[in-house]
């Protein structure tokens, strides 16, 4: 058998069954312990030649037998087992401990003490086993009846209720009378105000001091958090104060120092209950999210272009990585016409789910405007104000936008975004600079239409600026120099290469740092058909 114990007074015992007898803190241990710092799988326990061995489980902070860390040894009787942590959990090992609930029913039958003594002994195995019964119950509601049913029959009391915490108040959230039938909470006069005072001026974690004139117990429900000392969480009493359990009888409860320990582990195992429930259902949520979140990806990703011309007078290759689930980047490139492409690279402001919406809704309206072929300029303006008019200014995207005929003509607006590099094929590197606004900033803002001719082999890279922004481990930003010699030192490359090159030498540098903004980077390779 062992013998937990934690550093707040809270213990219990557990017998090491079955074999091999896994401890952690996954609740799928055999003995799960609710601290952070001790390992999914610390410690387990085996028999071998009729003796209990432990054994590290390849655990982070190690395992220590009477304060020696040790890899695997003999248990013997007494030994202290701990987990290589300051303020954690004790577990002392007692061979041949016998069933507890077989041992408290010998004491009753054999203990010259006297019948009310015996029906106490009766009265804590019932506890002991509602108290083993919690942790494996699915209804929260199911677990918390069973802690006020346990503390009514410990005390004698007549009824108890379990308030919860909700929005600055308490609120009953279980009623129950000692014949363990639910209770109408206003059955039971709860003086909610004084023990809210009471929960406020109190100078102990675990005890509520009530006026004599009540003839009530009420012990709150704290959250204890694995590592902080008492002494710690006790600055901490109202805000971790989840809730209490309430007691009041017509007569006098049976508040011996042994039945109030007991009260007091059992608001402490239903502070671990109810807040590992709140965890869970966090998780799931989280769960929730992530999977709404995927599937929001997924559908962003799809209405990138599927396709990109690889064949005849304009080759381009493409690629958007958002910085988290989904971005604000958007690239497309469609017919315009019979003897044109337009292209589009956007950039919304603000990250995450707003900035994908917002995104979107800009794919929508360029879709649009390429069947209905509108010069860069007037789609820029129809833009704006479609912008202004939803968002008042407060968001915006830097957008660039052009139309490139089969002759070689460029027409382009750049509304505020990151200068695309024009890569000659004689080597020489221009850039496109802003000239406009981005669009949604201002209500009447000109585009105005600028033009530029492209020659067989000219490469054009249009990129968001989530690629000189790009930090390496130290903060360190990849800058816009470095970009710009990386786009030359490929530029014989296809665009298709280049673009791969770009992403690979990106990556590396940021060697696995976390990004605060979307990459996204459109390469456009010009073949000229008189060349062809």
């Amino acid at each position: 058998m062992l013998v937990v114990s934690h550093p707040s007074g809270y213990s219990f015992q557990r017998e090491i069954t079955p074999l091999p007898f896994i401890i952690g803190r996954s609740p799928d241990c055999h003995l799960a312990l609710r601290d952070s710092r001790i390992s999914r799988t610390h410690a387990r326990i085996f028999l071998e030649n009729g003796e209990y061995f432990i054994e590290d489980a390849g655990s982070r902070h190690g395992l220590q037998v009477n304060g020696r860390r040790i890899q695997r040894q003999r248990l013997a009787p007494g030994d202290r087992i701990e987990f290589g942590i300051p303020d954690a959990y004790v577990l002392t090992f007692q061979p041949g401990g016998a069933n507890l609930n077989s041992l408290l029913t010998r004491l009753a039958m054999t203990s010259p003490a006297s019948e009310a003594a015996a029906g106490g002994l009766t009265r804590l195995r019932s506890f002991l086993e509602i108290a083993r019964a919690l942790e494996s119950s699915f209804s929260i509601d199911d677990v918390l009846a069973a802690v006020v049913d346990a503390a009514v029959a410990v005390t004698r009391c007549e009824r108890g209720a379990l308030l919860l915490q909700e929005g600055g108040e308490l609120r009953v959230r279980i009623a129950r009378a000692a014949s363990g039938i639910s209770m109408d909470p206003e059955e039971i006069e709860i003086p909610r105000d004084r023990i809210q005072s009471a929960l406020r001026g109190r100078r102990e974690l675990l005890r509520v001091p009530l006026e004599p004139d009540l003839a009530a117990l009420c012990l709150p429900l704290v959250k204890l958090r694995s590592g902080d000392s008492l002494e710690t969480q006790a600055l901490l009493f109202e805000r971790e104060t989840l809730g209490v359990l309430y007691l009041d009888s017509s007569r006098a409860a049976d508040l011996s120092g042994a039945n109030r320990e007991l009260l007091e582990s059992l608001a402490l195992e239903a502070s671990t209950i109810l807040e590992n429930a709140r965890l869970l259902d966090e998780q799931r949520e989280k769960q929730r999210l992530e999977e709404e979140l995927r599937i929001a990806r997924q559908i962003q990703h799809g209405l990138l272009p599927r396709s990109m011309p690889r064949e005849g007078w304009l080759h381009a290759a493409g690629s958007s990585v958002p910085s988290s689930h989904v971005g604000g980047d958007y690239f497309d490139l469609f017919h315009s016409g019979d003897e044109a492409w337009s292209v589009i690279l956007a950039d919304v402001s603000g990250k995450g789910v707003s900035a994908a919406l917002l995104a979107a809704l800009l794919q929508g309206a360029f879709v649009l405007a390429g069947e209905t072929e509108l010069s860069p300029d007037r789609l820029l303006r129809q833009l704006n104000r479609f912008l202004f008019e939803r968002t008042g200014g407060e968001k915006y995207a830097t957008v660039f936008a052009g139309l490139i005929t089969q002759a070689g003509d460029l027409h382009w607006v750049n509304a505020g975004h990151c200068a695309p590099l024009l890569l000659r094929a004689s080597g020489n590197l221009n850039t496109l600079a802003p000239t406009a606004p981005p669009a949604g900033l201002f209500e009447d803002t000109a585009f105005p239409l600028s033009q530029t001719r492209l020659n067989h082999g000219d490469k054009l890279v249009i990129y968001s600026d989530g690629f000189p922004d790009t930090s390496n481990p130290s903060g360190a930003l990849f800058g816009l120099r470095r970009f710009r010699e990386l786009v030359l030192e490929h530029a014989e490359e296809n665009c298709e290469t280049l673009v791969a090159r770009i992403l690979e030498a990106v990556d590396a540098y940021a060697a696995g740092a976390e990004q605060g903004d979307d990459r996204t980077i459109l390469v456009l390779e010009f073949h000229s058909p008189d060349e062809a």
